[in-house]
């Protein structure tokens, strides 16, 4: 089991670069966690180097201009690396294929500037999922009869953002990943642009080399975040440490957001196969 601790400023001393995940940890997506941006800015001010890695299927820039509208001060971070960034390099990587984009409107910033050709389903060379059309009220199943015309192709998945859920407000909300994974259920081909995944994590770490004008070792290198399934397997995966936050999106699994369950948490984790150097309700220095 490991430590749960209560402010951050104990284990900082031990890295040099966080990469911290944005959502559940920095906001909700309705707002902003104000002590979690004071310990990001706090870090930096302790010569930490923070990228932020993130699932969300947009790049960069726009996840930055997110944040801004959420009061998340830029000063909370020296870069970030999406799943909308990884996604459009492999998006790249295929020239002259047609895509079909599953996911909402808001979603399209990923395709800015890139040279593509969008299709239906009947005719695409393969699938970008970025989400569901509408989150508030649809669920995975919502997309089977999607999936079985895609299956019935052989088309394959590009999914731009690997999370299964995450928090808006006080409520779950079902993201592509949870698209992505009843498609690779039901014999379908799945490319994940996200976290778990290595290539975003290199992303990242090349983001924060050109910020710190250093190279990282992975022994000094700590993943933030508050998902089993993204950040403490993609941290175990990549052989980085991982601090997590246990009032996020398994705070109910733990007992609930006031007061994680110790039990309950050794038991999440040793059935996910891993776990965190610490864990902390939520991030405060």
């Amino acid at each position: 089991m490991p430590n749960l601790i209560s402010h951050f400023s104990a284990l900082a001393p031990r890295y040099d670069v966080l990469l911290c995940d944005v959502w559940g940890v920095v906001h909700n997506g309705e707002v902003a966690f104000p002590e979690a941006c004071d310990a990001l800015m706090q870090a930096r001010a302790a010569g930490k180097t923070v990228v932020y890695i993130t699932n969300a299927p947009r790049p960069g820039e726009a996840v930055m201009r997110q944040l801004d509208g959420l009061r998340v001060p830029r000063e909370t971070c020296d870069d970030i690396a999406s799943s909308g960034d990884v996604t459009r390099s492999a998006i790249e990587s295929r020239p002259g294929q047609s895509l079909c984009h599953l996911g909402p409107e808001r979603d399209h910033a990923i395709f800015t500037g890139l040279d593509v050709q969008f299709a239906p389903l009947e005719s695409a060379d393969y699938v970008v999922c970025s989400g569901l059309d509408d989150d508030d009220n649809q669920t995975p199943e919502d997309f089977r009869e999607r999936l079985e015309i895609m299956l019935k192709r052989k088309l394959f998945m590009l999914c731009g953002n690997p999370d299964l859920v995450v928090e808006r407000g006080d409520r779950l909300v079902y993201c592509a990943g949870s698209v992505a994974e009843l498609y690779a259920n039901m014999g379908g081909e799945v490319l994940y642009a996200g976290k778990p995944h290595r290539p975003i994590y290199e992303l990242a770490l090349q983001k924060a080399q050109a910020a710190s004008g250093r190279v990282a070792d992975l022994k000094r290198v700590l993943a933030i975040g508050d998902s089993v399934h993204t950040d403490l397997k993609g941290a175990a995966a990549f052989g980085i440490d991982c601090l997590f936050m246990a009032a996020g999106i398994h705070a109910e699994e733990f007992g609930g957001r006031a007061e994680p369950n110790v039990d309950s948490m050794r038991i999440v984790f040793a059935a996910a196969g891993h776990a965190p150097a610490a864990a902390m309700r939520h991030l405060v220095w």
